[in-house]
């Protein structure tokens, strides 16, 4: 079964920064494209996605520059590491998979990806 796995979240300083993990098991598809997304209210935006066979990433324009996309293949981890955060960041963030897609734009609708992790809260505040 596919699973995805937040952790690192917590609130923080504006200015300061977090790096969000997930963990991934169970996935069936050869190099699929991970994403990180984040919700406030009802509306879920993308935040920035990597296409784990090579390692390119595409990124959200609010967060470009602050935040970074990684991977770590032998344990199937994807990071998040968000620096200068600001209170605008703050939300439920939650990592998703998908197969394999091309051309390399980032993928902004939720519904392109069918495994979700549980979220986890990011709240930055003074």
């Amino acid at each position: 079964q596919a699973k995805l796995a937040e952790s690192g979240g917590g609130s923080v300083q504006p200015g300061g920064s977090l790096r969000l993990s997930c963990t991934a098991s169970g996935l069936t598809w050869h190099n699929p494209v991970m994403a990180w997304f984040r919700q406030t209210g009802e509306e879920r935006e993308v935040v920035a996605a990597i296409w784990t066979g090579n390692g390119h990433s595409e990124y959200a324009g609010p967060v470009k520059g602050r935040f970074t996309i990684s991977q770590d293949k032998p344990t199937n981890t994807m990071y998040l590491q968000m620096n200068s955060l600001q209170p605008e960041d703050s939300a439920l963030y939650s990592c998703a998979a998908r197969s394999w897609t091309y051309p390399y734009t980032l993928p902004v609708r939720d519904t392109e990806f069918p495994i979700w992790g549980q979220g986890i809260q990011v709240t930055v505040s003074s």
